[in-house]
């Protein structure tokens, strides 16, 4: 069956006509469900935003849209797949999710980033969606929180394009603002 909603993107909106969108978008209420069926999807959704199944890739984007819609982070850290029936182990190797593009508009305290999540819809950055920079054994990872502590990690242009702000406006620490909140791209603590 053909996915009817297709996923918000940052492409021919405004930061303001975007905000109505995603504001207009509802997902599966996966918080609320706990079922005591557990298994594992032997899935497994790669750094580079590959989703493999056994193995073999998941080519269909409207599959992975689906099932991401209904990925959910444990309070132990691990991921799951769940519905109201069962609950399957997924294995992340980085984020669920990356950030592939960004725009913004407005300057210093009065800039609102958007970022493109694939397989999710786009975000604005702020209090809801905030940006940290996460040490992981493979260096800093760039990060944003999409929803329900499932992370997206930036891809380089989007990071390139905060950075180059941050360098341009200056501020101490180094890091920008967006949507009335202020994000360092320093090295955080966690």
């Amino acid at each position: 069956m053909p996915e009817t909603s297709l996923p918000v993107t940052l492409e021919g909106h405004s930061l303001a006509a975007l905000a109505d969108a995603i504001c207009g978008r509802t997902l599966p209420p996966v918080d609320q469900w706990h079922p005591e069926h557990c298994g594992d999807s032997q899935m497994v959704i790669h750094r580079d935003g590959r989703w493999t199944h056994r193995g073999e890739a998941i080519d269909r984007e409207a599959m992975i849209r689906l099932f991401s819609t209904v990925l959910r982070r444990e309070p132990d850290g691990s991921f799951v797949l769940v519905t109201p029936a069962e609950r399957l182990v997924i294995t992340v190797e980085s984020t669920p999710f990356r950030a592939t593009a960004m725009t913004s508009e407005g300057a210093a305290q009065d800039r609102r980033i958007a970022l493109q999540i694939d397989r999710a819809d786009a975000l604005i950055v702020g209090p809801a969606h905030p940006l940290t920079l996460v040490d992981t054994p493979n260096g800093p990872s760039p990060r944003v929180l999409v929803r329900g502590g499932l992370e997206a990690e930036l891809s380089r242009p989007p990071y390139y394009e905060l950075a180059e702000i941050a360098l341009a406006e200056a501020a101490d620490p180094p890091g920008v603002w967006s949507d009335g909140a202020f994000f360092t791209l320093g090295e955080s603590d966690q």
